[in-house]
């Protein structure tokens, strides 16, 4: 069965006309009836209602003509993988990203990309660390950006860059015109974390611990954008990674409070599988992140 000839078949099932699906592949209309007649002795089957005022697909040829559309597609797709192979900054780069990272980053990683991959297109897959591990692994994604630590067989990482956390309290709090505050002083039953299952849920008890130790239940929010909307209303109040606090995202209803050295942060790396091929692809993310004109992104990690 020759590719020409789907290509063929599905062209006149697009154009209904044995003409115009010869122009539009770019060959005599001959050519393109005979290769569809080989088509349907070859299977064994009519593709093609041919009688007096009519010319169509017959049934079987509607469900032939829709999987050659799916074989062609997935030809191009190999066609694609080669070509990437020719030039790894050339084609789809899949990219997962954890929550509470991919919208605070992603736009700037997108414009930065342009500059150090303009012929790179990301695929992104925003999950939780523990889906981005499996999706890494089974190869449905070819690098994910996440929280360290990343302890998975197989899984290279690379530091990126340290992102400070901050407590954020709202307007009229009596800490918002604090310059400054202890990570000892953040406890009592006020305080929203992630719910249970986030990394960064873990990653502020650790840095704050007195808040897992608190006399009242923790308050809980299943975003970072949710906590930022209950701080605002008063709920309580939070501690949010810093790239989610500026730009877009600072609101006058809230109030950021960096915290005293040495300062809480998350370490932010990048993950690939051991032996992936397109590497120049992998330095080519690692150097967009370096070019990022923003302050909680330019903490290079070391």
């Amino acid at each position: 069965m020759k590719l020409s000839a789907l290509r063929y078949l599905v062209a006149f099932a697009d154009e209904c006309s044995f003409s115009r699906a010869a122009e539009r592949c770019q060959v005599s209309q001959p050519t393109l009836s005979v290769a569809i007649q080989n088509l349907e002795t070859e299977l064994g089957v009519a593709l093609i209602e041919r009688s007096k005022g009519h010319l169509g697909l017959t049934d079987v040829g509607f469900q032939v003509t829709a999987q050659a559309r799916r074989a062609l597609e997935e030809t191009r797709r190999v066609e694609l993988v080669a070509q990437m192979g020719k030039d790894p900054l050339q084609g789809e780069f899949r990219l997962g990203v954890i929550h509470t990272i991919g919208p605070y980053l992603l736009p700037e990683l997108i414009s930065a990309m342009r500059r150090t991959a303009p012929h790179m297109s990301l695929y992104i897959e925003e999950s939780m660390t523990a889906l981005l591990a499996d999706y890494l692994k089974y190869g449905t994604v070819d690098a994910v950006i996440v929280a360290l630590p990343f302890d998975v067989p197989g899984i290279e990482t690379r530091a990126l860059y340290d992102e400070p956390f901050q407590l954020v309290v709202p307007r009229g709090h009596a800490w918002a015109k604090r310059k400054s505050i202890a990570a000892e002083e953040v406890r009592g039953d006020d305080v929203l974390v992630l719910k249970a299952g986030n990394c960064f849920r873990e990653q502020v008890l650790d840095a704050c611990p007195d808040i897992s130790h608190a006399e009242g239940s923790l308050h809980q929010g299943h975003s970072i954008e949710t906590i930022r909307c209950m701080v605002a209303s008063g709920y309580g109040i939070s501690v949010l990674p810093s790239g989610s606090l500026i730009g877009p995202y600072r609101t006058d209803m809230v109030r950021s409070i960096p915290f005293e050295a040495p300062e809480p942060a998350r370490r932010v790396a990048l993950a690939w599988r051991r032996g992936y091929t397109r590497m120049e692809a992998i330095e080519a993310l690692v150097d967009a992140v370096s070019v990022i004109d923003n302050p909680s992104y330019n903490h290079i990690a070391t």
